[in-house]
């Protein structure tokens, strides 16, 4: 007999919610996440409780970032309303990952439609911050497809990417960034010729390519398709210095028509998390993946605590600065879930020639899903995801500092990051781990899982009620061996 999954979802949430100093209420207090959840969430079992919980736990701070407005709902990145966001407390530096993992959600044909329009009709600051929009909107569609609503935004996409490109293309044929509006302060690599915004632009081009292409928009469909190859080939040409992809350092106004990568100083020629953003998009060819073995290198990226935002060999990683955000070595889960989005598409693409293993990817997933914690002066610990982590003592390092520094006495917010929207979670498990996909509207899966994993269902995916259930030897849940997808009639 199948589990009962929504008294699993009740044990979670009234944990969660009994745990919680619900300081800030949106549209879905505590008192409603459970009627909210249980009608909208997909339920998870796994062997893995700790993996478990923290995807139960992003579930129910995803929902408290649900706001209504006069333009529909949106998703906010902070829950107290913070100087520097855009009408309604809104930032579109984390919109791809929220569109990433809202999509998930049973209400989110109308609720992401909504928060989708919101930034095409100019509600929202869409140029504030860099971000990937029409391939988050891809793939919301092929959730959600639908010919007529992709054919009406086309439009809006073309206009919204012909602006980023009038305010940061360059003559070089790549897009220029500041460190600080990629939502990454102080890294190391610091603002240039940026993997970021580039990926962002090439993978958007090829996606309104692709869509374009879907509803008979055939002017749309060439010209994004030669601008997506055109900067595809530049990435690779100047942004690959042979074994990284790195940030060009360079002044707003100096990048001009290279014919070589222009040499970088090492003060700044660094490994950043960054680096991996162009597997995200699927952008890197296979002769780049050893670059991922990084990843485990005590020299590189790993650390006991996560996935460190600059490599620990270099003689800048978490250089000080007065400044509570740093990206030049403290772990953000913004860039750790790009990064194991990146490493889950490569290990899927590359098939047994992946350098790395499934193993070792669901390795750095279970480190990824313990930081969703903290511990109390007595020594209690619950599930918490803020803004940045010192790699090394698995502290809340912005939390530390603002609370150091007085900052609520200063005229802050107390516990400005407490929530925070900025990362996924669920869809690396959906997506990445279990890799549920839809195809003409169909759902399929094709798990990337470890060794010992030898059963996992979920439940209710998505509006259509899609359900997956993984059984090895068919003795778990005794419905028979192998995989299963169906649809609740």
């Amino acid at each position: 007999m199948l589990p009962d999954l929504n008294e699993k979802l009740r044990a979670y949430v009234e944990e969660f919610n009994a745990s919680d100093q619900e300081i800030y209420r949106q549209e879905i207090p505590n008192t409603e996440a459970f009627s909210y959840l249980q009608q909208n969430a997909p339920l998870l079992d796994c062997p893995d409780k700790e993996l478990e919980k923290t995807y139960y736990f992003r579930l129910w701070t995803l929902r408290k970032h649900w706001k209504q407005t006069p333009f529909g709902h949106v998703l906010t990145e902070f829950l107290p309303p913070v100087g520097w966001a855009g009408p309604y407390n809104t930032i579109n530096c984390p919109v791809g990952h929220h569109l990433r993992e809202a999509r998930w959600l049973s209400d989110a044909p109308d609720r992401l439609w909504e928060y989708i329009c919101f930034w095409l009709n100019d509600h929202g600051n869409a140029f504030t911050y860099s971000m990937w929009f029409a391939s988050a909107v891809e793939a919301y569609f092929y959730i959600y497809p639908n010919a007529e609503r992709m054919k009406e935004i086309l439009p809006k996409l073309d206009r919204l990417y012909k602006k980023r490109e009038a305010l940061s293309l360059r003559s070089c044929g790549l897009f220029w960034s500041n460190d600080n509006y990629d939502g990454m302060e102080y890294s190391v690599g610091g603002s240039g010729i940026r993997p970021t915004l580039n990926s962002y632009m090439c993978a958007d081009a090829f996606s309104i390519s692709r869509m374009a292409e879907r509803v008979g928009m055939d002017d749309l469909v060439q010209a994004y398709r030669i601008r997506a190859l055109r900067l595809s080939d530049r990435i690779n040409e100047f942004l690959w210095d042979g074994d990284f992809y790195r940030t060009i350092p360079c002044g707003e106004n100096d990048p001009a028509n290279w014919t070589s990568r222009p040499g970088v100083p090492a003060e700044y020629c660094a490994r950043e998390l960054v680096g991996y953003i162009p597997w995200y998009f699927d952008l890197a060819d296979s002769s780049k993946d050893e670059a991922f073995l990084q990843l485990f290198d005590e020299s590189g990226f790993s650390a006991p605590f996560g996935l460190t935002t600059a490599e620990r060999r270099h003689p800048r990683f978490m250089q000080k600065f007065d400044h509570e955000c740093r990206w030049n070595g403290f772990v953000w889960p913004f860039a750790t879930s790009q990064t194991l989005t990146a490493l889950s598409n490569m290990i899927r693409a590359r098939g047994e020639q992946s350098p790395v293993s499934n193993e070792s990817f669901y390795a750095l997933l279970y480190q990824y899903a313990l930081s969703h914690r903290i511990t109390d002066e007595a020594g209690h610990t619950r599930c918490w995801i803020d803004e940045d982590m010192d790699p090394f003592t698995g502290r809340w390092y912005c939390r530390d500092e603002l609370l150091r520094n007085d900052y609520v006495n200063r005229g802050g917010m107390p516990e400005r990051g407490k929530d925070y929207n900025h990362s996924t979670f669920c869809d690396l498990v959906l997506s990445g781990l279990l890799g549920i996909r839809f195809e003409q509207g169909v759902m399929c899966a094709d798990p990337i899982l470890p060794p010992d994993w030898n059963w996992f269902m979920v439940t209710g995916i998505t509006k259509n009620k899609w359900n997956v259930l993984y059984d090895r030897d068919g003795t778990h849940y005794g419905c028979g061996a192998g995989l299963r997808c169906w649809k609740d009639t």
